[in-house]
């Protein structure tokens, strides 16, 4: 049975239809390929409230990851990290460490993501990635190596 996942858009002008979202169909494609069961993206305004609430609604659906498009920067409005802190029970500083540096492969400005990966709930990993479809299929690729091996282990799956 595939690994259930959610993915979350988060922009201010996406949320209020000024732009397409081209970052979260993306994840969700790639997602699928990866053999992930995952449904359309959630697009939610910025803002540290809408991405909590947003996280918990899709912990509450019991995926298992849960992915984030944008907000992670350092604009006024970015706040996606401070959101997902709300929700997260530990953080996996190593997974976001590894999205920046192979972020640095497409632009010097991964460096400045503020992204956070970690465990929500009992059994979800929750992972930022900046809004940029070049980030979003980068960010993809690492976790469709290493979701799956974390969420066995969440499951209680031997090392």
């Amino acid at each position: 049975m595939p690994h259930t996942a959610r993915v979350i858009t988060v922009s201010d002008r996406s949320a209020a239809g000024l732009r397409e979202d081209r970052g979260g169909p993306l994840a969700v494609s790639l997602l699928r390929e990866a053999g992930f069961d995952c449904g359309a993206p959630v697009v939610v305004p910025d803002g540290a409230d809408s991405v909590e609430a947003a996280l918990r609604a899709a912990i509450a659906t019991g995926a298992g990851l849960v992915v984030t498009t944008g907000g992670t920067g350092i604009a006024p409005t970015d706040r996606t990290p401070e959101g997902t802190a709300r929700v997260l029970e530990r953080e996996l500083p190593g997974i976001a460490e590894e999205l920046r540096r192979r972020g640095l492969s497409d632009t010097p400005l991964a460096v400045i993501s503020r992204g956070l990966a970690g465990i929500a709930g009992p059994a979800t990993l929750v992972v930022n990635l900046p809004g940029s479809t070049r980030a979003v299929a980068s960010g993809i690729a690492v976790l469709a190596e290493l979701a799956p091996h974390v969420l066995d282990q969440l499951a209680g799956g031997d090392h």
